[in-house]
């Protein structure tokens, strides 16, 4: 009898059992470093930045990102020149081409940027990217990441900015 039961109950656990649902890591965070080209608009000349990113994977290869970078260009409109600090904050969306170990992808920013000088200067700004995110492991990987970004402000040219940069991340 205890033979049967332990039959049946294998048995209605197999029969009962869901299928399995292959889980992966949908969220990251990561550090980069990186160079801002202004082209020397706006009295700023290009500089190295140090960037803290997220990205949170929505569906069908679609993810949500944010990069926020810190900055310190040298502001030439300054007598005599000096390096200045810029805080770029953005969030954007990008389509992943390729979901495996290599994800190459192509996306668009909202940026915002301002910079700390005599005069603090704000600029609002929409951009371009492109990159490849390389996994070394399941949960780390190691990306490069260009962007092209116009910023807009009052009373101000348009600022231009050429970025490019290399990063890690976890995903978890």
């Amino acid at each position: 009898m205890r033979t049967y039961l332990c039959a049946f109950g294998l048995l209605a656990a197999l029969l009962g059992a869901a299928p399995a649902h292959a889980q992966f890591s949908n969220r990251s965070l990561g550090l980069s470093l990186g160079y801002m080209d202004f082209k020397k608009t706006a009295g700023l000349e290009g500089t190295p930045f140090f960037g803290l990113e997220g990205s949170l994977y929505i569906e069908n290869g679609f993810e949500v990102v944010s990069l926020s970078k810190l900055l310190f260009p040298v502001d030439t409109y300054a007598t005599p020149e000096k390096r200045v600090i810029g805080l770029a904050p953005s969030l954007g969306i990008r389509y992943l081409l390729f979901e495996e170990s290599i994800r190459p992808y192509i996306g668009t920013d909202v940026s915002y940027l301002i910079v700390f000088k005599d005069s603090v200067s704000n600029f609002v700004g929409l951009g371009p990217n492109v990159g490849v995110d390389f996994f070394v492991t399941d949960t780390v990987s190691l990306g490069v990441r260009g962007q092209y970004n116009f910023y807009l402000a009052l009373n101000e040219d348009t600022q231009t900015s050429l970025t490019g940069s290399v990063g890690v991340a976890a995903y978890f």
